[in-house]
C-alpha cells in the first residue's frame, strides 16, 4: 500500500498517486533495451542515467518509458511539462485550506524521488530554464532538490529513475547546455514498420475490422515514406472516429470508405488527403528545392547575360 505522506525536517508532504501502468511496448525492441541499460546500476559507485527520448509527437516516447518502468516492476509517475511550469510546480506546492492552514503537496517528480520510483518528465523541451535550473542538482551526482517554498532539501531514493521526453518541433525552449549535459544519452524513436504499426493499432483497437486497419496502416506507412510527421497516435484517432461514425446510425450507415475519408479530413485536415502534394508543399516551405540567393540575384534575372553566374553555353546545342 502506498504511503499518503512523509515528513522531512518537520514538514509533512502529501504524496502524489502513481499511474496505473499497464503499458505494452510493440516493436523497436532495441530502443527499449537502450533505455533499460540507462537505468542499470552496475556498481555501488555507479549512478543511473537520465536519457532524453526524442521523436515527433505521438510516436510513443511516453509509452516507451512507461513500458520500461513496467519491465522493472516499479511505480510510475508522469509530470507534464509546459511553458508555464514553475519550480514550485516541479517540486512542492503549498495549498491553503478553508481553515487557513497550509499543506504541502509533493509533485509526481518529488513523490517518485521519495518512493524510489520512475518519473517521466513529459515534453521537457516546453519548460523554461528557470524551472530546469531547479533540477540541476537532481540529475548529477548530488541527486537532490531544494524546495524554497517548503524550506527543505529532498534527497532522492537510491531506486529513483527518470527520463525526459522531447518533441521534435518548433514550439520549444532552448534548453541550456548545462542541463542537456545532465540528460544523456539521447535515444531517438523512429516510425514503426508496417507490421509493428498494424500490431499497435490492433492492440489499442482490437474491435476494428481488418479492412479499416489496412487503410489506416497504408496511410501511415505512405506518410512515413514521404517524411511527413503523422504518427500512430494520429492513426488511432482517425480510425477510432471512423469506427464511431460507422456505428452511429445502423439504419443509414456510411460506407467504410466514406467514414474513413471523413475521419481523415476531420482529424488530420484536408491536406492529409493528398500526401504527395502535402510532402511537396512541405519541401518547398523548407526551401529544399531552392538554391541560396547570391548578390547578383537581387539585380539581374538568372537568364540575364549580366548576371555573374550566367552561362551562355547552356543555350548552345
Amino acid at each position: 500500500m502506498s504511503l499518503k505522506s512523509v515528513e522531512i525536517d518537520g514538514v509533512r508532504l502529501k504524496l502524489a498517486s502513481p499511474m496505473d501502468n499497464r503499458s505494452q511496448w510493440i516493436g523497436q525492441r532495441e530502443v527499449l533495451q537502450q533505455l533499460l541499460a540507462c537505468w542499470l546500476v552496475v556498481d555501488k559507485q555507479d549512478l543511473p542515467l537520465t536519457p532524453r527520448l526524442i521523436g515527433v509527437p505521438g510516436i510513443g516516447k511516453t509509452a516507451l518509458a512507461m513500458a520500461a518502468a513496467a519491465v522493472r516492476d516499479q511505480e510510475l509517475y508522469v509530470f507534464q511539462c509546459t511553458a508555464d511550469t514553475r519550480p514550485e510546480d516541479l517540486l512542492v506546492t503549498p495549498v491553503l485550506s478553508q481553515q487557513g492552514t497550509i499543506s504541502y503537496h509533493a509533485s509526481p517528480l518529488v513523490t517518485a524521488m521519495l518512493r524510489g520510483a520512475v518519473c517521466v518528465l513529459d515534453e521537457g523541451n516546453r519548460m523554461n530554464e528557470k524551472s530546469w535550473a531547479s533540477l540541476a542538482p537532481l540529475f548529477d551526482q548530488r541527486r537532490y532538490v531544494e524546495s524554497i517554498v517548503a524550506g527543505i532539501v529532498i534527497r532522492a531514493h537510491d531506486g529513483f529513475l527518470a527520463a525526459v521526453t522531447m518533441n521534435q518541433d518548433d514550439s520549444t525552449y532552448e534548453i541550456p547546455d548545462y542541463i542537456l549535459s545532465r540528460l544523456q544519452p539521447t535515444l531517438p524513436l523512429g516510425f514503426p514498420n508496417r507490421q509493428d504499426e498494424l500490431a499497435i493499432l490492433q492492440y489499442h483497437l482490437p474491435f476494428a475490422e481488418a479492412d479499416m486497419l489496412a487503410m489506416t496502416v497504408e496511410f501511415l506507412q505512405r506518410s512515413h515514406d514521404l517524411q511527413l510527421d503523422f504518427s500512430a497516435r494520429d492513426g488511432l484517432n482517425l480510425l477510432r472516429y471512423a469506427l464511431k461514425r460507422l456505428a452511429q446510425d445502423p439504419e443509414h450507415p456510411l460506407s467504410k470508405d466514406a467514414a474513413w475519408r471523413e475521419a481523415l479530413e476531420r482529424c488530420l485536415g484536408e491536406d492529409a488527403v493528398n500526401l504527395e502534394a502535402l510532402a511537396e508543399r512541405k519541401s518547398r516551405d523548407l526551401g529544399s528545392n531552392s538554391l541560396p540567393l547570391g548578390l547578383g540575384d537581387f539585380f539581374f534575372d538568372p537568364d540575364d547575360p549580366l548576371h555573374p553566374d550566367f552561362d551562355g553555353d547552356d543555350d548552345e546545342d
